[in-house]
């Protein structure tokens, strides 16, 4: 049975940092392309961080390119989320989610994922 469950979510201020992991159970991490997605007030689930099931692709969104990093550690079966130069706007409920596709490519829209965690929340504020 597949299952992702988050952690390491908490209020911060902005500027500081956060790493939110997400544990991995039911299933291998080099068969499964991984995503991390949020969703801020008033606004859809956005993707914000993928990396292939390979762990060579990754890819990041503009409003966090240079702040967020994705990796993983396959021994642990934990994907992470570090966080750094957190802003107010990346307030937010973190998902990860986890899509059965192979090779060097990761997709960014939610609907292609197929399990999901049940969200850790974030919130910055002075």
């Amino acid at each position: 049975q597949v299952q992702l469950v988050e952690s390491g979510g908490g209020l911060v201020q902005p500027g500081e940092s956060l790493r939110l992991s997400c544990a991995a159970s039911g299933f291998i991490l080099d068969t499964r392309a991984i995503g991390w997605f949020r969703r801020t007030p008033g606004n859809e689930r956005e993707g914000v961080v993928c990396i292939s099931s390979s762990g060579v692709w990754r890819y990041s969104a503009n409003s966090v390119k240079g702040r967020f990093t994705i990796s993983r550690n396959t021994d642990n079966h934990t994907v992470y989320l570090q966080m750094n130069g957190l802003k107010v706007e990346d307030t937010g409920v973190y998902y990860c989610a986890a899509v059965d596709y192979s090779g060097d490519y990761c997709p960014q829209i939610p609907s292609n994922y197929d399990y999901w965690g049940q969200g850790t929340q974030v919130t910055v504020s002075s």
